[in-house]
């Protein structure tokens, strides 16, 4: 079965949403550069209203380790995700389960890159846009580079949404796939609210992912 993780979780209503649609984790950004960025006291109102077995993710983009440890101290996590340029060394100061995104740049040896990080509990693999955020971003990436029967749980994200995440699975049988923006609200032009899930979305997304499985 593959495992969903529905990211970005900005809002109470948004976490049970996802919990309600079947996601097995949330994830909660705490990395200032983004709209989807919570605070301390709206991370942990969103922790204390999910039900029990669902993983809270807490995201960092190259943070400072008095960062982690101040959200560690303030927020139950259940595992870190780190998105940006942190070491393996880092990633493991503390003590803690960990995800570690492994950006999906041309010219890059991607499992080069993710073998460093040996001991993480799973490598996400997310689409790399030069100026945007570092995930996110609703950009999709060649599938086909991602490597084979890696030594850690492998982890799609990048641009999935409900209309490509079954073949996303047909062609990747990844362990879980992340969605953020695919799931949001969209405006006027068809573009994403940043940090305002649509919980039709993330129902139309599960449903994709259980099919993709059945």
């Amino acid at each position: 079965m593959t495992r969903v993780k529905i990211c970005g979780i900005t809002r109470v209503d948004d976490g049970l949403a996802a919990v309600r649609a079947g996601a097995h984790a949330v994830g909660v950004v705490f990395w200032p550069g983004t709209p989807r960025r919570v605070d301390f006291d709206t991370a942990r109102a969103i922790v204390a209203a999910l039900p029990p077995m669902v993983s809270v993710v807490g995201l960092f983009v190259d943070p400072s380790a008095d960062d982690v440890q101040a959200a560690l101290a303030a927020v139950p996590l259940d595992l870190l995700q780190f998105h940006g340029s942190e070491t393996p060394q880092f990633c493991r100061t503390f003590g803690k389960r960990y995800l570690k995104a492994i950006a999906v740049r041309d010219g890059v040896d991607l499992l080069k890159c993710a073998v460093q990080y040996d001991d993480a509990a799973a490598w996400i693999f997310d689409a790399h846009v030069p100026g945007d955020l570092p995930g996110g971003t609703g950009r999709r990436f060649d599938w086909s580079r991602l490597p084979r029967n890696t030594a850690r749980p492998l982890v799609l994200s990048g641009g999935l949404d409900a209309a490509n995440v079954a073949q996303a699975i047909a062609q990747v049988a990844p362990y879980a796939v992340d969605v953020s923006s695919g799931v949001e609200v969209r405006d006027a032009g068809g573009n994403a609210r940043r940090g305002v899930k649509d919980p039709a979305r993330i129902d139309a997304f599960v449903k994709a992912v259980r099919h993709a499985d059945g």
